[in-house]
């Protein structure tokens, strides 16, 4: 049995890190790059001067260079992170079954989608991703909040999916709305430095990008799991 959660974990992790890399690469990176032109002060939108232009100019420079430590760096990351979540998702699988529900590659895409529901989605409607330069509130609140909403939406939703009655579905939904109600940590004004409009596209392009990770990931992680529980054949 931990053979078959570790090595389970450790494909789908590998498989989803290798896509959660390279739509990063081609589709998060440079609007990441974009917006630290303007943390760094390479690019102005909205000067204070009257001689400088109003709107500032869309994309990289031409002239820009990748950091290849930083882009090696990043896939890295992103094989640990997702063979991590990898292995919860195996764990929650192995509990299921041993519940009595019956395991198939295609209910990965809902155990998929309901990691990143609870770990992306659900912190995001308090704490949407960020531009880097972008000013928040303070670090430890955030966390806090973070932690408690991925908690309460995980086990919300757990509660949904495999509790009995009316009243665990009740009780589910509460849990995943509790945090909202409480209000993620906010500042009491905006100290914006980049165009709304590339900060809206990050955030937008960043939970797409991990809704498909996640994706890939829970049916990449049934696949396994009943693979190998086939054993070799």
């Amino acid at each position: 049995m931990g053979k078959q959660i570790f090595a389970s974990a450790i494909f789908a992790g590998l498989g989803a890190g290798v896509l959660a890399f390279l739509l990063q690469f081609f589709l998060v990176n440079p609007l990441i790059n974009e917006g630290e032109l303007y943390e760094t002060g390479m690019r102005v939108h909205f000067a204070a001067s009257l001689d400088a232009p109003v709107q500032s100019p869309a994309g990289l420079d031409l002239t820009f260079e990748r950091d290849v430590a930083r882009d090696a760096q990043t896939f890295g990351f992103n094989l640990i992170t997702y063979t991590a979540f990898g292995l919860l998702l195996v764990v929650g699988l192995a509990l299921s079954e041993r519940f009595g529900h019956v395991i198939t590659p295609r209910q990965g895409v809902l155990w998929g989608f309901s990691g990143f529901a609870a770990v992306q989605l659900a912190p995001a409607l308090g704490l949407p991703p960020e531009l880097p330069g972008t000013v928040a509130a303070e670090m430890s609140a955030r966390q806090t909040w973070w932690i408690g909403t991925v908690l309460a939406t995980g086990v919300g939703i757990g509660l949904i999916a495999f509790g009995r009655g009316f009243v665990m579905i009740v009780a589910g939904a509460a849990l995943i709305l509790l945090p909202h109600l409480i209000g993620a940590p906010r500042l009491d004004t905006y100290f914006g430095i980049a165009p709304p409009e590339l900060a809206a596209h990050f955030a937008t392009t960043a939970l797409a990008v991990s809704a498909a990770n996640w994706v890939l990931l829970g049916a990449l992680a049934t696949y396994f799991w009943t693979r190998f529980a086939q054993g070799p054949t």
